[in-house]
């Protein structure tokens, strides 16, 4: 069900999305900017693995479901701060699979007046592309698009068509596919760290899942004709190793966002946070405690992806889901330029 939106006259509307996956809660509140785009004026982001033992026991745990809450509650008081004049309140994975995902979403709204629509993974893949797309160059044959989430990982082969002066048009997604390879599912599955027999068995668990979606669409055999082919990536996994490969003292957005890495590098950085302890791995700014236990199996997922399709470069986007939300809410209210 897609949000309403009726803007009042009065200057300066905001417009707020949330987007609840399987390891996060990550918020923006946004109004639109006159010069193209939008403006930021509030977010929140927290780790509250609400899908934490769900690929063991198929529903969310009370403990999971209490951090969420807690979380959304959060959400709920900053966005009580602003003249919210639409919203759009999204959840993934975790409760697309969840058995009590009913009885959990009727909690949120009850606890936080938050509620909450449940989309499936095409919508998913549509609103990442959303937003991301401008990270898009025009002049490539396609694009893989990607995005390793928690509980999922949503891949999609994206084309441009030309408009009527020859000029590529807007990225549309040609294929996609939901794989239920995340980086909380992978790791618990596991039993946490990856040793190296483990994380061959993951990739080689990828590889052999996107195998029909490859084929279906020849994209390893379009980029060994020399098909100028991108790859896209966005998820917590490549903006952490954007930021370990950048040597950050912080996380620093403005630095990630955009940045395009080669392949031999990421290859090495993984190899790195593999061979390193959980402490280690906690104790680097760009990773933390929350994100330890869980980056090497993002490792080896994206590490899969690319031996897949050896395009040589990835370009990170730290944005995805909520700035395509946003772009949905203020196209439909007529005031994005």
């Amino acid at each position: 069900m897609r949000a309403t939106v009726r803007v009042p006259r009065t200057d300066r509307p905001i417009f707020v999305a949330l987007d609840l996956g399987t390891n996060n809660c990550r918020m923006l509140a946004a109004r639109p900017d006159p010069r193209g785009g939008f403006r930021v004026v509030d977010s929140f982001s927290r780790i509250t693995r609400l899908g934490e033992g769900l690929h063991d026991s198929g529903r969310l745990s009370e403990a999971a479901m209490a951090r969420t809450i807690d979380a959304l509650r959060a959400c709920a008081r900053k966005m009580a701060r602003h003249r919210v004049v639409g919203a759009r309140m999204v959840a993934t994975a975790a409760c697309r699979h969840a058995s009590n995902s009913d009885v959990f979403l009727r909690r949120v709204e009850a606890e936080t007046g938050l509620r909450l629509e449940v989309i499936p993974a095409a919508e998913e893949a549509r609103l990442a592309l959303a937003g991301c797309a401008p990270l898009l160059r025009p002049d490539s044959r396609g694009a893989v698009v990607f995005d390793i989430g928690g509980g999922s990982t949503e891949l999609m082969w994206v084309a441009s068509d030309p408009d009527d002066d020859g000029r590529p048009g807007l990225p549309r997604i040609v294929d996609m596919a939901s794989l239920p390879l995340g980086v909380v599912t992978v790791a618990e599955a596991r039993g946490g760290d990856l040793c190296d027999q483990a994380y061959g068995s993951v990739k080689d668990a990828v590889r052999a899942a996107l195998g029909v979606f490859d084929r279906r669409h020849g994209i390893a055999a379009r980029l060994a004709a020399g098909d100028a082919i991108q790859m896209l990536g966005t998820s917590g996994t490549v903006t952490t190793l954007g930021g370990v490969m950048l040597d950050l003292p912080r996380y620093d957005r403005d630095s990630v966002d955009g940045l395009e890495v080669d392949f031999i590098s990421i290859a090495a950085v993984s190899r790195r946070l593999r061979h390193m302890s959980c402490a280690q791995r906690a104790r680097h700014p760009c990773i933390g405690s929350e994100r330890a236990d869980l980056v090497v199996s993002g490792c080896a997922i994206l590490e899969a992806i690319c031996d897949l399709w050896p395009v040589g470069r990835l370009r990170i986007a730290d944005r995805g889901i909520r700035e395509g939300v946003l772009m949905d809410l203020m196209r439909a209210a007529g005031v994005l330029a």
